[in-house]
């Protein structure tokens, strides 16, 4: 399996491929149905289905207890899968100094695709949260589900990074699921997801010692709740919590089926201003309503549940405002005619 720095794969689709994992003795095998251009992540694209075989040397014992860890699917494709690259390009990427006050950011809406194209964006909110070194857990909301799909999250074990796992903190997922009758993930059963997981080395960088909740959340009426009791209950179990809600923008060209302004070089204007804008502006109202409203009507928020319910949770952090950190489409990175909008927007209390 070869993939360029881009996210464009060069493969044969139906073909089993093997990939070794981010940690040595890891290997897994799956087979590609599909292929439709670049790794921009909007409903996977990239559709890494088949998961045929798990090795499950990736046990790590720590303390005397031994933890199942979930593989990393994406690693050396959509970011990098050794340690040492993945600080090296998060070092690269073009983004201003930290701030020195970060104890008002309480968490961030950041996007998903592969770290060649968005992960400076990601990472230019990411590093504003803090303070880190009193940050302990991190809910992050993703996952491309309609309106009717159930909740999703994993309540045991860990989420492997090439900078090292990063543990499920039981009591917050358990507690989600059961409110919420979530379809509960495993480590050895899942769906491979690019909302989450290419954040998770981030925030293994970011935040070493935080333990995490992955909640898949739905496009309906109740993320904004399931992003509220999941608030609820990590301050309960936790003293430095902080959130992320994952997301990309419009996703535009022949590639997604929406082509009304013609070309992308003629197109990106208007999509930024028609369709990309109004959900930043939802987004920097703190608006969760409207974001699930905007999304349906315009079709510019992959990931809408997952905006709604960061919303929602970071108010009970104490959210008042939210601030646009950065804004990009994958047409800076790559002049194709279909590409994508990210946007990081940073959660803050009053100073």
């Amino acid at each position: 399996m070869k993939v360029d720095r881009r996210g464009w794969l060069a493969w044969n689709p139906g073909r089993p491929h093997r990939q070794r994992g981010a940690h040595a003795g890891a290997e897994r095998i799956f087979t590609i149905r599909t292929l439709t251009g670049p790794c921009d992540g909007r409903w996977f694209v990239c559709h890494l289905a088949e998961r045929v075989t798990t090795n499950r040397s990736l046990s790590n014992r720590t303390g005397g207890k031994t933890m199942q860890i979930r593989q990393a699917m994406l690693a050396g494709s959509w970011y990098p899968a050794v340690a040492s690259r993945c600080r090296a390009e998060i070092a690269a990427f073009p983004v201003g100094s930290d701030p020195e006050d970060q104890s008002h950011v309480v968490g961030a809406i950041v996007p998903h695709a592969g770290w060649y194209y968005s992960g400076h964006v990601a990472w230019d909110a990411i590093r504003q949260i803090g303070p880190r070194k009193d940050v302990d857990l991190i809910v992050v909301f993703g996952m491309h589900l309609p309106g009717y799909a159930a909740p999703v999250v994993m309540t045991q074990g860990a989420w492997e990074t090439p900078l090292g796992p990063l543990p499920v903190h039981e009591a917050v997922a358990k507690a989600v699921s059961e409110r919420f009758s979530c379809v509960i993930e495993t480590t050895e059963r899942f769906s491979p997801d690019n909302t989450i997981e290419v954040q998770l080395p981030l925030i293994r960088h970011a935040f070493p010692n935080a333990s995490i909740v992955g909640i898949g959340v739905p496009a309906s009426p109740d993320a904004a709740a399931i992003g509220r009791f999941a608030a609820e209950q990590a301050l309960r179990h936790a003293s430095g919590v902080r959130i992320l809600g994952s997301t990309d923008l419009t996703h535009y060209g022949p590639n997604y089926g929406f082509t009304d302004y013609g070309r992308a070089a003629n197109a990106i204007e208007i999509v930024k201003r028609e369709h990309d804008l109004p959900m930043i502006e939802a987004m920097l109202a703190l608006d969760a309503e409207r974001v699930l409203r905007l999304a349906a009507e315009k079709q510019n928020a992959c990931c809408a549940g997952a905006v709604a319910a960061a919303i929602a949770a970071a108010k009970v952090l104490g959210a008042k405002k939210a601030r646009l950190v950065r804004y990009a489409t994958s047409y800076e990175r790559h002049a194709a005619d279909s590409f994508v909008g990210y946007a990081a927007v940073c959660f803050e209390r009053e100073s």
